[in-house]
């Protein structure tokens, strides 16, 4: 099962990796993955903080919480895992992004997007599709960058909302 996803997985890679995306597409994946460094889960985090009524605080817990879990588990996994980004074993057509940390399983980026955006979406449900957009597009741009091969971002996606629904069960 591993090979049959490793293969897919550098299928993929060697097809983005020689796609020279439309410029609106390049735009649009740099500023995700930029907007999923924190500064955007921080400013989500102020806005509920100012404008989010009487559940604010919970909400702040619990996609804090969740979030600082995925942290410390992606962390660990990168580490047991070793798996090398796909920037490092094909060079990429466009994009020349240093990667954060040295291993690709699984996605911090999409961990940390899925967890904060799963658990305010609870909170704040007309806020849910905004914030699924935002997850999303952080999620796909580390594909299309070269930082990540489909599998990270798939686990991390699961992970991220596992967090927050747990989180959300315990605050809630």
């Amino acid at each position: 099962m591993l090979q049959y996803i490793s293969t897919r997985d550098h299928r993929l890679m060697r097809k983005v990796n020689n796609w020279p995306a439309p410029r609106w597409i390049r735009v649009w994946a740099i500023a995700a993955t930029r907007a999923g460094d924190g500064w955007l889960w921080y400013l989500c985090g102020l806005s509920v903080l100012l404008f989010g009524g009487e559940e604010r605080l919970t909400a702040i817990a619990c996609a804090g919480s969740a979030a600082l879990v995925g942290i410390g588990l992606f962390t660990s996994l990168k580490k047991l895992s070793g798996r090398r980004r796909p920037c490092e074993l094909e060079p990429h057509c466009w994009a020349k992004l240093l990667p954060p940390d040295q291993f690709s399983f699984p996605s911090g980026h999409t961990i940390t997007a899925f967890s904060v955006a799963i658990s305010l979406g609870q909170f704040f449900p007309y806020l849910l599709p905004a914030l699924l957009f935002c997850a999303f597009s952080i999620a796909i741009s580390r594909i299309l960058l070269g930082m990540h091969f489909f599998s990270d971002v798939a686990v991390g996606a699961i992970l991220g909302t596992g967090l927050a629904l747990i989180s959300h069960s315990i605050f809630a």
